[in-house]
């Protein structure tokens, strides 16, 4: 693999193309044998002429990955990365998105590092879409890329360490996280995280066993032996693909006459995480028919990594079970505090979550999430973010939009609802100045959204359409000010002393050639500024508004585009044609 090739290849997912399964099946094989000789917390080391950058979850969404690319340029020893887990599932173009990552790491095993995250899992790739879409792709090879995919999510590493100063794992930490653990972990054990592996009593005692093809495999030194549930044959394998752990510790006996379906749907059940974490409760194994128990130290390390992936902060003290999510658990800024201080770290960087802004710090500054999917619930919902950081260690975040593709039909109707604003520019000002007492010149975007249709009354969902209308948006609020600007005309540029006249003109925007021919009085198909002052004189005596000279003249002088001392209808219908502001930006 070389850098050429996966450029060519983002080239060729940024043009909805599909690589041959073939080539798919030999990039995961090199990424899978470069995974296997990685550490499980990878250590890096900033310096002088570099900034490294973090992304947090992608989804699928394979729009906002093209877009960091565009914004912050493709990895390289010059731009290294640290991607943060939940490549997958959700969006429509996981399997490019890993090929992409798995590309550049071939390339830059030094400068590229991906981490874990909780939807790199089989079982919860089942439930959440990856596992159809490679299906619905590769109809032929699908299972085969599946398989290969199991093993290489479970070779991932769980972390990352800046300068050993910034740790960056996918969810979290609890109060018993010790990264000399987590570096000791025998990782790829934990094919699925939803469930402890399992010993067989042959491996404990070191007997050489017989696999299920009748080959002779020595001492299992603890090593799960994971059973596809892709690659059996025939339903008969299913039924002895049993019993299996889930989140939590207790055995269950084995189930021995399940069918292919009904295997599907346990798997798909325990991957919605109907039981909560830390709680003994009787379930299913995923290793095979002799399993014994889980050792004390298998289940230790276990509950390390599913704590890593699935954890979330909260802002009250102490560490709780995670029953929202089912796993891993909730912990607070004292956890915090006593975890970096232990390991000597000053920041922990985490994903797993998504925000509004792409980003958000908690626990004194000393926790930052970071989430890359823009869009995530639906068009405009959240912006995505990545973090730059220099040697100073200082996050700096780039947020970003990913644009959605809109048709001929909503742009006309994103222009027809613009003009119906600045139509009602005037009242929807009082309306925000009402909302305004301390003039800041900012709402809230429910205030902004709840003023916006008290004036227009057309029952529109102004919450999902504000990215379409507003560019001015921050820390959740509307910088309505900068956004009335922006309903102005674009072309031209006019500086004009009263508004008045322009939205008289754009409430007759229809008739504008009629208009045109009844300021143009002497009917030479020009008109003269005299002309156009003497109507607009008598339009303002008409409409009860004091209109200056000085606005009639600056706004006749700015349509005047040749300069030539009057207005023909060309000029005159180009001066108050809408322009679509996000058109050209």
């Amino acid at each position: 693999m070389t850098f050429c090739g996966v450029s060519k290849l983002v080239e060729a997912f940024k043009h909805k193309q599909q690589l041959h399964a073939r080539y798919i099946l030999q990039l995961l094989g090199e990424t899978w044998r470069l995974l296997r000789i990685l550490p499980n917390i990878n250590y890096v080391s900033s310096c002088h002429t570099k900034e490294i950058t973090i992304c947090g979850d992608l989804h699928g969404q394979l729009e906002d990955l093209l877009l960091i690319f565009y914004k912050n340029g493709l990895p390289s020893s010059e731009k290294p990365y640290v991607f943060n887990g939940d490549y997958v599932d959700r969006g429509k173009n996981s399997l490019e998105i890993l090929l992409i990552l798995f590309g550049f790491l071939l390339v830059y095993p030094k400068d590229v590092h991906l981490n874990r995250g909780n939807h790199e899992d089989h079982i919860v790739n089942m439930r959440y879409g990856f596992t159809k879409e490679v299906l619905a792709k590769y109809r032929v090879h699908g299972k085969k890329i599946l398989k290969l995919l199991k093993k290489i999510f479970s070779w991932l590493p769980l972390a990352t360490v800046i300068d050993h100063k910034v740790l960056i794992v996918h969810g979290g930490i609890s109060d018993t996280t010790d990264l000399d653990t987590i570096a000791r972990v025998d990782r790829h054990k934990y094919v699925s995280a939803l469930r402890p592996p399992k010993l067989t009593p042959h491996a404990v005692s070191g007997i050489r066993t017989m696999n299920r093809n009748g080959e002779s495999s020595g001492p299992l030194d603890g090593r799960r032996r994971v059973c596809s549930l892709i690659n059996h044959s025939s339903a008969s394998t299913y039924k002895q693909d049993i019993p299996r752990y889930s989140l939590h510790n207790a055995p269950t006996s084995s189930h021995l006459n399940w069918s292919v379906e009904d295997e599907l749907k346990r798997r798909r059940r325990l991957a919605g995480f109907d039981q909560a974490y830390g709680q003994l409760k009787k379930s299913e194994s995923d290793s095979d028919p002799e399993s014994a128990e889980t050792t004390e130290t298998d289940e230790q390390e276990w509950k390390q990594i599913v704590d890593l992936l699935w954890s979330d902060p909260m802002p009250q003290n102490g560490c709780i079970p995670n029953e929202v999510r089912g796993g891993g658990c909730y912990w607070g800024p004292e956890v915090t505090k006593e975890v970096l201080e232990r390991h000597n770290v000053q920041l922990l960087i985490r994903s797993h979550e998504c925000k509004q802004e792409g980003y958000e710090f908690c626990h004194n500054h000393k926790v930052v999430t970071i989430f890359s999917a823009s869009n995530y619930y639906e068009v405009g919902s959240n912006r995505g973010a990545y973090i730059r950081m220099g040697p100073d260690l200082v996050p700096h975040f780039v947020q970003y939009q990913a644009s959605q593709t809109v048709g001929w039909t909503e742009r006309s109707a994103l222009q027809a609802l613009r003009k119906q604003l600045f139509v009602h520019k005037s009242d929807l000002i009082s309306a925000f100045q009402e909302l305004d007492p301390n003039n800041t010149g900012m709402v809230s975007l429910s205030h902004w959204a709840s003023a916006t249709e008290s004036v227009l009354k057309l029952g529109l969902p102004w919450r999902v359409l504000r990215p379409q209308l507003v560019s001015s948006f921050q820390h959740g609020a509307v910088d309505y000010q900068q956004w009335i600007r922006e309903l102005s005309i674009t072309e031209p540029k006019l500086e004009i002393s009263n508004t008045s006249i322009l939205e008289t003109m754009y409430k007759n925007h229809s008739n504008l050639e009629t208009i045109f021919r009844i300021i143009d009085t002497d009917h030479s198909g020009s008109i003269s500024f005299e002309e156009f002052r003497q109507t607009w004189k008598l339009l303002s005596s008409h409409l009860n508004t004091e209109i200056s000279d000085k606005a009639i003249a600056d706004l006749a002088q700015s349509i005047d585009f040749n300069k030539d001392g009057s207005i023909d209808i060309n000029e005159f219908m180009e001066a108050f044609r809408l322009v679509d502001l996000y058109a050209h930006t």
